[in-house]
């Protein structure tokens, strides 16, 4: 194919027939067999078969969805993945790209087994160049070491998930994730130029958003690893504002929050960042992380402004008097890096302060339109004494992605089928208010078969032409995004213990 090229042969729908497939399961001999012909190259710690070295790869962070493969590849260059990838196809087995498993969908789950490839070890920051702003990376290289990276030439890559620490490059890709920041620097998919991805025959294609034609990038960000693996990107990096203002402002409740985001969007100022967290996160995040929050406010917004000084003045003076006739308690500017940071981290961590309360936790990212949000949020809270769930809300108000997240105990059956229940209900209410079902964390598993609450069936099959013009065996990935038909078409299996597609044991390997 020439560079930015993707289209190829394309795979017949055919008639599906509405009957039960079981499981795929792959034998041991067929596993061997690819470890002897991929550990020559990978290395001999390269291909993993043993149970207890491919249990970790059994779930992303969704941990209510877990399903271990049978072997974990471990590659370091583009040409080591697409060998990988030309040995699973030719032998039929299913494969699923990983990065860090921070994801909340499920999306790096695999669910019919086969091979986990783990980008983790290409995590190299390849080129800087600060004339044109650009850094050229290898796909597992964790967010926040971009910026690092990019630091000494005055540039920062935008896109800042709560798991920024944590998450790769490769998964941002994949999810098209956003972070506090994208309100106004937008998600993934805006910084993204090139991107070299190995297909569903191990073939190497370079995507470019300068190649002419339809917008493949555009297309290829966001599908969560179903249409290729991408080992290489070059991203668009910004210049790191003259000023930043970081604002904490407490409230009564959620309720005068919220006017007071929609007032400030209304007004024509648009901060870098506006994030809101009730009382129930407030009580977590000062347990475990002590960010200075007022332990007293019924929510508080956390809010950034960004840019030369004299704008960001400007916009100081409109938000200060918002803030002020809203009803906010004070209004706490951050003084220097170390008190904006702890706010920050504050924000950044509250998800993982909520393992002081419970053993799992689900944690949705809807979304509804500004002015919807405290109708979504007191609905959040009656869904949640509905099915007799602990329900807490910390979300990006700024564009209305709402992130509620449920503890449970994920041993009690009751309690995690209450927990699954609830979600859809969650997912419809967003659709009915007018939003969508995800803001950031992707489809995956999660919101697979709650698609139809939003799309017809006409759209999800032109969806899955799309998705079959690429991925032209159905190995790549397969049982996310888009709902799995019963019927040998779409072999699915079933998780036992949630109801979702896909548990298959790892097999007992060799010495590794």
């Amino acid at each position: 194919m020439e560079k930015g090229s993707c289209v190829g042969r394309r795979r017949g729908l055919g008639y599906f027939h509405r009957r039960p497939c079981p499981p795929i399961r792959l034998d041991l001999t067929l596993m061997e067999a690819l470890a002897a012909e991929l550990r020559p190259h990978l290395g001999k710690y390269g291909f993993l078969l043993r149970p207890e070295h491919t249990l970790p790869y059994e779930c992303d962070g969704s941990t209510a969805y877990r399903s271990a493969p049978q072997a974990v590849a471990l590659p370091r260059s583009t040409a080591e993945v697409a060998r990988v990838v030309r040995a699973c196809a030719a032998a039929g087995v299913p494969f699923t790209a990983r990065g860090a498993g921070t994801g909340l969908s499920g999306g790096a789950t695999p669910i019919e087994g086969g091979v986990v490839i783990s980008l983790a070890g290409m995590n190299r920051v390849l080129e800087v160049n600060p004339a044109e702003r650009t850094a050229r990376c290898q796909t597992g290289v964790v967010n926040l070491e971009i910026s690092r990276a990019t630091a000494p030439f005055g540039l920062f890559f935008a896109p800042d998930p709560s798991s920024q620490s944590a998450c790769t490059l490769g998964g941002n890709i994949a999810e098209n994730s956003g972070g506090p920041h994208c309100f106004k620097l937008g998600a993934t998919t805006s910084h993204i130029l090139e991107v070299t991805v190995v297909l569903d025959d191990g073939e190497v294609v370079v995507l470019s958003e300068d190649d002419a034609g339809y917008d493949l990038v555009g297309l290829f960000v966001g599908s969560e690893g179903t249409l290729g693996i991408a080992t290489e990107a070059t991203v668009r990096l910004l210049p790191v504002p003259e000023t930043v203002e970081t604002l904490l402002a407490p409230f009564a409740g959620l309720v005068p929050a919220c006017e007071a985001v929609s007032r400030i969007v209304a007004a024509g100022t648009v901060p870098v960042a506006m994030e809101m967290l009730d009382a129930a996160t407030i009580e977590v995040v000062e347990a475990g992380i002590g960010a200075g929050y007022p332990k007293d406010a019924g929510a508080v917004l956390l809010l950034e402004l960004d840019g030369a000084k004299p704008a960001v003045a400007r916009q100081r003076a409109d938000v200060d008097r918002i803030l002020d006739e809203c009803g906010a308690l004070e209004i706490r500017v951050a003084h220097d890096a170390a008190e904006r940071e702890l706010l920050w981290r504050g924000r950044k961590f509250a998800f993982g302060a909520m393992g002081r309360i419970s053993t799992d936790l689900y944690v949705q990212d809807g979304v509804v339109p500004r002015s919807a949000l405290p109708e979504a949020i007191a609905e959040v809270e009656r869904i949640g004494k509905r099915h007799d769930l602990r329900v807490a809300n910390v979300f990006h108000a700024g564009d209305g992605n709402l992130h509620p997240c449920i503890s449970y105990d994920g041993r009690d059956p009751d309690e995690k089928a209450r927990v699954m229940a609830a979600s859809h209900e969650l997912l419809s209410l967003c659709v009915r208010l007018g939003g969508v079902l995800s803001g950031e964390h992707g489809v995956g598993i999660e919101k697979r078969d709650s698609l139809d609450l939003l799309f017809g069936e006409d759209d999800l099959e032109a969806m899955r032409r799309v998705r079959d013009a690429w991925n032209r065996q159905g190995l790549l990935n397969p049982g996310k995004i888009l709902p799995v038909r019963s019927g040998c078409g779409e072999p699915r299996a079933t998780l036992p213990d949630s109801g979702m597609p896909g548990r298959v044991a790892a097999i007992p390997g060799a010495w590794i």
